[in-house]
């Protein structure tokens, strides 16, 4: 992957604690209202099937990527089903290291200025700016005065409220969770229409105005 597919869709749907029974209609509501690059987290149960299904399943359509990986040993077991791009909630040098010497792309968590700078010079492609939503756009904004050259991915609690603030600050993408994919297993029907609406609305607030 490049960072310019990042730029092209910027919404990173982040699927954790799912059952996997719901996984193929969840990944096709996302993909029938626009969404190409979706997060499995390593905490939700069968996230490597999940990842190796859905990789194969939406080959060519959707990049699936692995979330809270924790460890080099973790990045491989990703990268060996199939993930595309791999995101750690902190900052894990040898990870970075593990999975740019894999040829994946690599989104490092970070926070403070220091965490930051130490993930993109370790080779980390993005930063993930976790947790954005506490720490608001102006953060954000500060970020980027002393790192202009980093580009960044906000992510928790991100929704379509300041969605659009994000970007306009700087943002090449954004993480978000609960905001279109609840983390719940047992979908039913009306969790599947609340999906879309979100999956829509998310959509449409993103990419309005480019």
């Amino acid at each position: 992957m490049k960072i310019e597919q990042f730029k092209e869709h910027k919404i990173i749907s982040i699927v954790r604690g799912i059952a996997v029974e719901d996984v193929e209609q969840i990944f096709q509501t996302l993909y029938e209202e626009g969404i190409r690059l979706v997060e499995v987290t390593l905490n939700t149960e069968y996230a490597l099937s999940i990842i190796s299904e859905m990789s194969l399943k939406f080959e060519g359509r959707m990049y699936v990527g692995a979330g809270t990986v924790l460890n080099p040993e973790m990045a491989i077991q990703a990268i060996e089903a199939g993930a595309r791009f791999v995101l750690t909630p902190a900052v894990n040098v040898e990870t970075i290291r593990t999975v740019k010497r894999h040829g994946v792309f690599c989104i490092a968590g970070a926070l403070t200025p220091t965490e930051i700078l130490i993930a993109y010079d370790n080779g980390s492609d993005l930063v993930k700016i976790f947790p954005a939503g506490t720490m608001g756009v102006s953060y954000l904004k500060d970020i980027q005065g002393p790192f202009p050259q980093i580009p960044t991915v906000p992510t928790g609690g991100i929704d379509v409220t300041n969605a659009k603030e994000f970007l306009k600050a700087g943002a090449t993408a954004l993480g978000v969770g609960s905001s279109i994919v609840k983390g719940k297993k047992g979908y039913n029907e009306t969790d599947f229409v609340e999906l879309r609406e979100k999956a829509r609305r998310f959509f449409q607030v993103v990419h309005e105005n480019k």
